[in-house]
């Protein structure tokens, strides 16, 4: 048994969030053995939340919500008015996760998911700082947690490496804003992946495991043992979920904006035994070192 809570991406299952999509995801998480689902608020119109949390409360799962913003709603923009949408949606979606059961409100929360054309101007990251300073007291008051989750430069120009979300979750300064790794970025911006996660230490909370090619773990390039050995290291007990995508599996905006293109598996299911095994082993071999 891991001594994480582990979890499994909603996208490995199905595109979208209506009821029906929900019951299939729901069902799948946990017919694979997992203990907590994630779920990306992009679809979030179309979620029945009341309807969700009945159905995870009955199949025993937690539930994390994650998202990233848009060019129209941007926190990090300089409009005004594109900020003020960005902050709009992300205090609707923390509010979400929260009527869904949920204590914890991760992803990209701090600009669209894109690649941009320019750097990150001076007021774009005040923007930001500001922003997220206002959700954090919004979190605090409802007992949650925010993650940041650190994404490769092609997906934003706001933090790319563990070095950058520290220093901006030192100037959002609240003690509910946690770091958030994830493999297949880091492959992308990191020096390796032991570093970062001893850089970040007991200020992380949330970690995405992902292969290279964000197909079945083992089936890359990506050095696990040594990201697993540093997450034992450090002593991390937090959650610790599998995030996959295909073209088998498409939501209508989240896929086009993470160019999936290619089809990397057609099994969600097996995709999801397979991983929680395989992460169960990684967590179980580096802690018995």
């Amino acid at each position: 048994m891991s001594q994480n809570p582990l979890g499994v991406h909603a996208l490995v299952f199905a595109g979208g969030t209506t009821p029906d999509e929900m019951s299939l995801i729901i069902d799948q998480t946990a017919a694979a053995g997992y203990d907590i689902l994630e779920l990306s608020l992009h679809d979030s119109p179309n979620l029945d939340v009341a309807d969700a949390r009945g159905k995870l409360e009955a199949a025993g799962l937690g539930i994390v919500c994650s998202r990233g913003l848009a060019f129209t709603a941007d926190v990090s923009s300089d409009d005004a008015e594109v900020v003020a949408r960005g902050a709009r949606l992300l205090h609707d979606s923390l509010q979400i996760t929260h009527d869904l059961g949920g204590t914890h409100f991760t992803g990209a929360l701090y600009s669209a998911l894109g690649k941009y054309g320019h750097a990150l101007s001076s007021a774009g990251r005040a923007n930001v700082v500001a922003t997220l300073k206002d959700l954090a007291v919004d979190a605090q008051e409802k007992g949650m947690t925010l993650g940041l989750e650190i994404c490769n430069r092609y997906e934003t120009n706001v933090i790319n490496t563990a070095a950058d979300a520290l220093r901006l979750a030192d100037d959002i300064g609240h003690d509910n804003v946690v770091i958030h790794l994830d493999t297949y970025h880091m492959n992308i911006e990191e020096d390796d992946f032991s570093r970062p996660v001893r850089l970040v230490g007991d200020r992380l909370g949330y970690v995405h495991i992902g292969e290279n090619h964000r197909g079945f773990l083992g089936s890359g390039h990506l050095d696990f043992a040594s990201f697993f050995h540093a997450l034992a290291d450090i002593d991390y007990t937090g959650p610790v979920t599998f995030e996959s995508f295909s073209s088998a599996v498409v939501s209508p905006t989240l896929s086009n904006d993470l160019a999936i293109w290619r089809n990397l598996w057609n099994d969600g299911p097996e995709l999801a035994r397979h991983a929680l095994s395989f992460m169960t082993n990684q967590i179980a071999t580096a802690r018995a070192v």
